[in-house]
């Protein structure tokens, strides 16, 4: 049998509020999930046990990987026979780009056609969010309004394409750092706390076009990772330098990206970012497109 190569693509986040803690630990967020051209490849084959190999020397491959907790939760679901995984990545940890919530997600949907177990979407939902908050996008692809922790997710117009550059630095946050160094300034009052952003203005910004509408957009984490890493906000200015009309940092970051009014003012930007950073230039990619390998 021969392996079941697919795309596993990255995410930024146009939006990303973060609301109060809730009582499981967990804080209630607002974001705009988008998904975009920058992907890593997961092969699945047959073997006599789970298993997983990375190119990436710096991502685990045993039972912290999602990826493989993911092939595991079928495996004991389903019954299905283990697999071998091997992933070529192009997606940096520690990025906020959601490379192994995408590869979680992946492995899900990619189980699901190779023995051809038809599971309920409402089952591969449930068994996302037990591996993690943004794994349950990654089933839907495209633009979305998430909110909960993330999971709750409801289908946004894609907006008109903007080409893009995503700047992945050698830095690296910690999630967890970022939340208790937001958690820090807001009781010291330094912050305040959001008001909600709404699902109405969100999709108001989608269909207006966020090159328009880039004003809008906040993300919530970028003045206490900002703080913590001084050189993620002279990139995030250095791309609104070169002709961005919007750049944010993605998720609790590291990667910080730049939408462009078109190819050619991006194609022009690329060259400025070099030195300690790649810079890729990049798609949005609609759901359809993000499920193509899997249908």
């Amino acid at each position: 049998m021969e392996p079941l190569k697919v795309r596993s693509f990255a995410k930024i986040n146009w939006m990303l509020r973060i609301l109060d803690r809730r009582p499981d630990g967990y804080h209630d967020l607002e974001t705009i999930f988008q998904t975009i051209s920058l992907h890593d490849i997961l092969s699945f084959t047959k073997s006599d046990q789970l298993e997983l190999s990375c190119d990436d020397p710096t991502i685990p491959a045993g039972e912290v990987n999602l990826a493989w907790r993911a092939a595991a939760r079928m495996i004991e679901e389903f019954g299905i026979d283990p697999v071998r995984i091997d992933i070529q990545k192009a997606i940096p940890a520690g990025g906020g780009l959601g490379g192994g919530s995408s590869n979680a997600a992946t492995t899900l949907m990619a189980l699901d056609r190779m023995f051809e177990l038809d599971a309920a979407p409402e089952r591969l939902l449930e068994i996302a969010l037990e591996l993690g908050s943004d794994v349950p996008f990654f089933l839907v692809g495209g633009t979305a309004w998430g909110s909960g922790r993330g999971e709750r997710l409801r289908l946004l117009p894609s907006p008109p394409p903007v080409p893009l550059i995503v700047l992945l630095p050698d830095e690296r946050v910690s999630t967890a750092a970022a939340y208790a160094a937001l958690a820090e300034a807001r009781a010291a009052g330094e912050l305040r706390s959001p008001k909600p952003f709404r699902f109405d203005l969100a999709e108001w910004v989608m269909r207006e076009g966020v090159v328009e509408r880039g004003s809008e957009l906040l993300n919530d984490f970028e003045p206490v990772v900002f703080r913590m890493h001084p050189r993620l906000e002279d990139l995030k200015k250095a791309l609104l330098d070169a002709g961005a009309a919007v750049a944010l940092m993605s998720g609790s970051g590291s990667a910080i990206f730049g939408a462009f009014p078109d190819r050619e003012s991006r194609d022009r930007a690329l060259p400025r970012f070099v030195g300690g950073l790649t810079a890729v230039p990049c798609e949005m990619i609609s759901a359809h497109e993000a499920m193509r390998d899997l249908r």
